[in-house]
């Protein structure tokens, strides 16, 4: 079987080729998924420029996130047939059309959910409740601070603390994503500023701040650490500010954020009751019983439909890729595989 797949050397968005080759010979534990749709990832780009820790040496396939159909089943495979519709991440390598993955790391696609959707789920998902549950330990009507309230993983954050009867402030990087917070069921919203520290304040009127969903850094992760109230703790999952537009990265914004970055001391943590925690959500793909449990959970709280902001034609890559590192997105941003 023949398969389109996105291939490159890690330094710049230019590198991204397109080219086709035999899909490999299926494993006896694999699926081969047709794949439908791709979802986009802030990792994607730190792979991509080479900037990411995890991202493989030499050539390699970006990518996280999928949805598609079953078009093979290896021979150990149970559970699973041809044509079924399935949802699924893998450790890089879903800007594809095709793709062979261990089939634990595929789970059935909801029946009223569409690829987009699919695709749009599982790594928001997994991230959010990571965070706010597994590490934040979340207890019932605490007060949660969410980072990019409007991005994918935000709105999971909300949609999860929600179910905790947590009361949520969500930020955004302008006044744009504002209505979008407001269906959402936000309780305060803040259009980060240079007043951030007087507008947390006025949002959390007097209430303790329990728990923070951190994916900005710089000044906007110190003045949220000195908010947190005694057993407040901070989960860390991303640095957006390290982001920038363009084929390839800033360096020497770059090198100035790296050397003005936060620096907290446990002792003082100590002092303070104060937990900073951080997490990538890659290392936790070889843990499939992990991952399960995680998912068995997430079912129970019967959440909504991720919100699919931006749709792309597959061949549209690069400017899908160039449109989400802007901040100017919503929801998810989905490849479609014709």
């Amino acid at each position: 079987m023949q398969r389109k797949l996105y291939q490159l050397k890690a330094g710049s968005l230019t590198n991204l080729q397109l080219v086709e080759e035999k899909l490999p010979d299926l494993q006896p534990g694999e699926v081969t998924v047709a794949v439908k749709a791709v979802g986009l990832n802030f990792a994607d780009i730190f792979a991509i420029w080479g900037l990411y820790a995890a991202t493989p040496e030499g050539v390699f396939t970006p990518g996280l996130e999928y949805a598609g159909v079953i078009a093979k089943v290896g021979s150990e495979v149970k559970g699973i047939k041809e044509g079924d519709p399935v949802m699924g991440v893998t450790r890089f390598g879903s800007y594809t059309t095709h793709l062979n993955i261990d089939h634990r790391y595929v789970v059935p696609l909801p029946g009223d959910w569409n690829f987009a959707e699919g695709a749009a789920f599982l790594v928001q998902v997994l991230t959010a409740y990571y965070g706010l549950v597994k590490l934040g330990d979340l207890q019932q009507g605490q007060n949660v601070l969410i980072h990019s309230g409007a991005g994918g993983v935000g709105l999971m954050a909300n949609r999860i603390a929600k179910r905790y009867d947590a009361f949520t402030i969500g930020t955004i990087g302008s006044p744009g994503k504002r209505a979008l917070l407001e269906e959402e069921g936000y309780d305060r919203i803040i259009v980060r500023s240079r007043t951030f520290k007087t507008d947390l304040e006025q949002a959390l009127d007097s209430r303790p701040l329990n728990l923070i969903m951190e994916c900005i850094g710089g000044k906007i992760l110190k003045i949220g650490y000195e908010q947190l109230a005694p057993m407040g703790r901070m989960v860390s999952y991303g640095s957006a500010r390290y982001a920038s537009v363009g084929n390839r990265p800033n360096y020497f914004k770059l090198l100035y954020y790296y050397l003005t970055r936060p620096k907290i001391d446990p002792q003082s943590m100590t002092n303070e009751n104060k937990s900073v925690m951080a997490f990538n959500l890659i290392f936790l793909f070889h843990q499939a019983e992990l991952m399960h449990e995680m998912l068995d959970s997430i079912r129970q709280l019967n959440l909504e439909k991720p919100l699919v902001g931006h749709h792309f034609p597959f061949a549209e890559l690069k400017k899908a890729l160039l449109l989400f590192q802007s901040g100017k997105t919503t929801g998810k941003v989905v490849l479609e595989v014709d």
